[in-house]
């Protein structure tokens, strides 16, 4: 007992003079394991989780009925684990919500990528955003196959005009893992930058998340162009009027 007390110190007093640097990552998931259950010795359990999932990330990523399956591995075991993976979610969140979003479609990805990898179906979220850009709120107002018949633009808009928001950021996942936008993912995001122009309101970006990956249709070049041709079609209209 005494031997393992003295492991588990060890790399404590290792972590808090160094923090992660020169750790390997069974010694990471040992000292989480441990947090839930402080008197046991998880070594094993540590190296077993990151032969089975090859990396940290992998290991993180597992739910907990999948890490339950390592023998020794019981719900307390799991309680840090869940804990850092919640912690840094709720960091990213912060961080986002407390400085412009300064069109960085990664810093999105990041802080949503958690909440939408396991999810089984499309989910069709919104961040809302003031005149400084920064976000006001985070809102999912679609669940299922996202096509032009499911996503409701007046829905939207009246959500943007109930939170005074100045800008969209919309963002939506692919249980497929592969990002790439379909037909349908292109026409969804040229209506809602012709609805949000028509409402004086600005569509920052529409990412799409895949497996550790995204597609965002501003770094492409794409909501410039629907931009572009609202503005466009709405000279054409007002030159007929005259």
């Amino acid at each position: 007992m005494q031997k393992r007390e003295g492991h588990r110190e060890r790399l404590r007093e290792k972590f808090l003079k160094g923090g992660l640097k020169g750790f390997l990552d069974y010694e990471i998931i040992e000292l989480l394991l441990t947090l839930g259950t402080p008197r046991k010795d998880c070594k094993v359990q540590a190296r077993e989780a990151v032969k089975k999932y090859q990396t940290l990330r992998g290991i993180l990523e597992a739910s907990p009925d999948e890490l339950q399956e390592i023998q020794g591995i019981g719900p307390h075991n799991i309680f840090g684990l869940k804990l850092i993976q919640e912690v840094s979610r709720r960091f990213l969140k912060e961080k986002m919500m407390s400085r412009p979003y300064c069109h960085s479609s990664k810093e999105v990805f990041d802080y949503l990528y958690h909440a939408l990898r396991d999810v089984k179906k499309e989910k069709f979220k919104v961040l809302f955003l003031d005149a400084k850009n920064q976000i006001l709120e985070e809102k999912t107002v679609f669940e299922g196959t996202v096509d032009s018949s499911a996503v409701y633009p007046r829905e939207i808009m009246k959500e943007a005009l109930r939170c005074d928001a100045s800008s969209l950021i919309f963002v939506h996942n692919h249980p497929s893992g592969d990002p790439e936008p379909s037909a349908s993912d292109r026409e969804i995001t040229k209506d809602l930058v012709f609805v949000a122009n028509v409402m004086q309101l600005k569509v920052l970006d529409h990412i799409i998340i895949g497996n550790n990956c995204y597609f965002s249709f501003a770094d492409e070049g794409l909501i410039e162009d629907y931009d572009i041709m609202f503005h466009d079609f709405h000279k054409r209209g007002y030159e007929r009027k005259k």
